[in-house]
């Protein structure tokens, strides 16, 4: 599977001023596959030492944490020479929080080894430690997005004629129609790489559904090695349920009302832990009033997304054969899925910000709660230093009265843009693109 993130890290190998590199994401997103890949296809040589199958190097950090001191134990582990050419991977370094430690030291003490780290629930090991601020990069992964989904299954033609935001143009009915097949499928199949590689050997749904449900649970499996003080079946009951509350604006309090009668304090517990593992996403409440975006946000007002769509559509119980026949998947789930699968490519694309803009991996929406009226628009953009609504609807121009509030009340707001399973057109300010239409900022 060809992955974007491989661009990320060719830009960070030829930075002369590069860190240790930390990639982070859920479980099973294909961390140690792209890293192992862009190793192959870029160095002379890649050591790897991974802390879970070889747990014996842990104690290479046990004692003195100078670079030196580890880079001779490591060669000795490697059973080679660390050259200008040779890739360092720490794969499950979240199992050696004391090798986390080191890569302070060596980015200060041999800054120009090229080193990545990558490992699962990270964020449980992170604030325990004395983390090394300032002296580490990171780079995020996601399941595969839209665009690597075409490419793993032999749709690299199509992905050539896909439209992004700024398109003007029609896309011809053959392609826009072959454009919302693939689009249903990737929401039954999802990004998962597990799932992505299983529907291409064998074209079967139910093969990929075997594999989601093993996905889920392994992932309450995994948690409870790092937090044993979980209740791990109110941990799983709240896995099965959050998948239903995305689209919806929720607050804690509400939140009671998808568990299994655990109290409110269990119920944010469980959601932390949750949240630590990247299996949900708060997506928060702006006013959209400048930027950045989290100024006056409203932390307690928020929604949520799961990690992927196509397990989000098996929690859900979302039948393969109503996808596959929609007419519109807007439609489907009272169009929680395509809010899935619209907020899941922000995601991949940096989230509500350009790409590198320091907000990089969050997401905003814009909301008012009025006795007279209550208003949502589904998602903010910032691109090129401006903020962009964008509604996810099925409809006519007419209907989408959130968003002509926001314009009302926004007036310097250029442009508004609706995402739905018609083609590229406009009506005044506001600008309507298929739902398969590139969110990353144009080349």
């Amino acid at each position: 599977m060809e992955r974007h993130v491989l661009q990320s890290f060719i830009r960070w190998k030829e930075n002369p001023h590069r860190k240790p590199l930390i990639v982070r994401g859920a479980r099973q997103v294909g961390k140690t596959y792209a890293i192992s890949e862009f190793g192959r296809r870029y160095y002379s040589r890649v050591f790897s030492f991974d802390f879970e199958k070889n747990r014996s190097l842990r104690k290479i950090f046990d004692g003195d944490l100078t670079a030196e001191n580890l880079l001779v134990q490591l060669e000795i582990a490697a059973n080679g020479k660390i050259m200008p050419d040779t890739l360092l991977f720490f794969d499950e370094i979240q199992l050696c929080p004391r090798a986390l430690m080191a890569l302070r030291y060596f980015y200060e003490e041999r800054p120009e080894l090229h080193l990545i780290a990558a490992g699962s629930l990270l964020e449980f090991e992170m604030e325990k430690i004395s983390f090394p601020v300032g002296r580490v990069e990171f780079e995020w992964m996601a399941p595969l997005s839209f665009a690597e989904f075409l490419q793993a299954t032999g749709n690299e033609g199509l992905l050539e004629q896909r439209p992004h935001l700024d398109s003007t143009k029609k896309i011809p009915d053959f392609l826009h129609e072959k454009f919302l097949e693939q689009l249903k499928l990737y929401s039954l199949v999802g990004g998962m790489p597990e799932a992505v590689l299983r529907y291409g050997e064998t074209k079967s749904l139910h093969e990929v559904a075997r594999v989601h449900q093993s996905l889920i649970h392994a992932f309450g499996q995994d948690i409870l090695k790092y937090e044993r003080t979980i209740n791990i079946d109110s941990l799983s009951n709240l896995l099965e349920k959050i998948p239903r509350t995305v689209g919806k604006q929720i607050k804690y309090s509400r939140l009671m009302d998808v568990g299994g009668g655990e109290s409110l304090y269990d119920i944010k517990k469980n959601l932390k832990v949750l949240e630590k593992s990247l299996l949900v996403h708060k997506v928060i409440s702006s006013p959209a009033q400048g930027l950045p975006l989290a100024f006056e946000s409203q932390q307690k007002v928020f929604k949520y997304l799961f990690v992927d769509i196509g397990l989000m559509q098996s929690l859900c119980g979302i039948q393969a054969q109503d996808v596959l026949q929609s007419k519109d998947l807007l439609g489907i789930y009272e169009g929680a899925l395509c809010e899935q699968l619209i907020g899941q490519e922000l995601l991949c694309s940096g989230g509500s910000f350009d790409s590198g803009d320091s907000g990089h991996q969050k997401l905003y929406y814009w909301s008012r709660s009025k006795k007279s009226s209550n208003a949502e628009v589904d998602y903010l953009l910032v691109r090129t230093g401006k903020i962009y609504p964008l509604e996810v609807k099925k409809g006519p121009e007419g209907r989408l009265k959130s968003l002509h509030l926001f314009l009302e009340e926004h007036p310097q707001v250029a442009c508004a843009y609706v995402l739905n399973s018609g083609n590229v057109g406009a009506i005044g300010k506001i600008r309507f693109r298929p739902l398969y239409a590139s969110l990353a900022t144009k080349s």
